[in-house]
């Protein structure tokens, strides 16, 4: 969830995303970048091999 989101649900940003990433087992939240690594990937000659995966980026943990 964006920092915004947060704000919009009355929590303080900087502590709700510090609180949940403790919780990832990767030990933080995803930054933007992460998440343009992996589209960077699947754009490019690398992942020409990949039909109809589904590539979850969330830190090792599933959000339901």
């Amino acid at each position: 969830m964006p920092r915004t989101g947060f704000a919009l649900r009355g929590f303080d940003p900087d502590r709700a995303v510090s609180e949940v990433g403790r919780t990832m087992p990767l030990g933080r939240i995803a930054e933007p970048e992460d998440i343009a690594d992996v589209v960077q990937f699947l754009a490019s000659d690398a992942a020409r091999h990949l039909c109809g995966s589904l590539v979850e980026v969330n830190g090792g943990k599933a959000v339901a």
